[in-house]
């Protein structure tokens, strides 16, 4: 007799993940990154049974510090790794700035103590997020409106994460729990109102019932279209980046200048891409906001002899002599040019 549907179901997620790791070196480490959630849980198990013959696969969780008693749930959730046999078990406690809202500033830190994990170990990290994650994600990257990017959702792979449970519900994982005995701890975080992801969480059911069935599928689907689509742009982008700023780009320096009428053919969505690889390329502390890239782009399709457009980290772009120039911050160099074209 198998094993319950739900447990075959994660196990052959992380099955077909594992097969697409480059394996070169049969000591590739794997980690599993685990909150003590259902989705983790599920994930950690299915993972220590898939690498049984193999080895080399580990857990690693995170302790943030953010709620009384996180220090033992952290330790709960590391002896589940023992009890596993999954070796090494990393229990890293981490500091959250107070920055940016206490999600993006946890998540900040999480992912800076897992990428040191993944440094240390030459490991793949699996995360947890499933395919309600993702709906969710581009429900926030909707409400943000910023952009195709910000509702392409996460990717199965990028770096060394690997998330193998994004085409399962978050359902799949509770049962596969349930059948495994498992008891997933119950985070205080996801039941607080205050959590924008939390308020979206309860409205993707009313979505459902609304629309009768099928959005968060939907919405997880949209997102791997956008992905490949982005994808396809962003590499075109890079080859009109390389045409657009002459010798530079193909001596392997970072270009100061762009060529205007070049950059006028390319389609706009083209163009503003190249744009922001520019910019990021000469410094990514200069990342363009929606409004910035439309600020510059105008220097090349609304050109009425304005001046530079400011830029974060002190940069700032003007157009000169049919180039968009890169001017660093003050002090760096002279005086920044100004404008030499006329109107028209």
């Amino acid at each position: 007799m198998g094993p319950a549907v739900a447990v075959a179901k994660v196990r052959l997620a992380v099955r077909a993940t594992l097969r697409r790791i480059d394996l070169s070196s049969e000591n590739q480490p794997v980690f599993v990154a685990c909150s003590g959630g259902s989705d983790s849980l599920s994930l950690a198990a299915a993972l220590a049974f898939e690498t049984r013959r193999r080895g080399n696969a580990g857990l690693v969780t995170v302790d943030h510090g953010l709620q009384p008693g996180s220090g033992e749930q952290a330790a709960r959730v590391a002896q589940f790794g023992y009890d596993l046999g999954l070796d090494p078990v990393v229990v890293l406690p981490v500091r959250v700035a107070r920055r940016h809202g206490p999600e993006a500033d946890a998540r900040s830190a999480r992912y800076r103590a897992l990428d040191g994990v993944a440094a240390a170990h030459g490991a793949k990290i699996l995360l947890g997020h499933t395919l309600d994650d993702q709906a969710e994600t581009v429900l926030l990257g909707l409400g943000r409106g910023s952009g195709p990017r910000s509702i392409a959702g996460m990717r199965e792979a990028r770096g060394e994460y690997l998330r193998p449970l994004l085409g399962l519900r978050r359902e799949v994982t509770q049962a596969a729990c349930e059948a495994l005995g498992l008891t997933p701890w119950q985070d205080p975080h996801n039941d607080d109102l205050a959590y924008q992801r939390v308020r979206l969480r309860r409205l993707l059911p009313q979505l459902e019932e609304a629309l009768q069935g099928g959005v968060a599928e939907a919405l997880a689907r949209t997102a791997t279209l956008l992905q490949d689509d982005l994808d396809a742009l962003d590499e075109l982008a890079e080859s009109a980046l390389a045409a657009t700023a002459g010798g530079a780009r193909a001596s392997g320096e970072r270009a100061s200048s762009l060529e205007v009428p070049e950059l006028r053919v390319l389609p706009k969505a083209i163009r503003t891409r190249v744009i922001r690889l520019w910019v990021a390329n000469a410094s990514p502390a200069a990342a363009l906001s929606a409004a910035q890239t439309a600020d510059v782009e105008a220097l090349v399709s609304n050109w009425r002899g304005q001046g530079a457009v400011d830029l974060p980290g002190g940069f700032a772009v003007v157009r000169s002599s049919g180039r968009l120039e890169l001017i660093p911050p003050h002090g760096d160099v002279g005086p920044r040019p100004a404008p030499t074209e006329p109107d028209g």
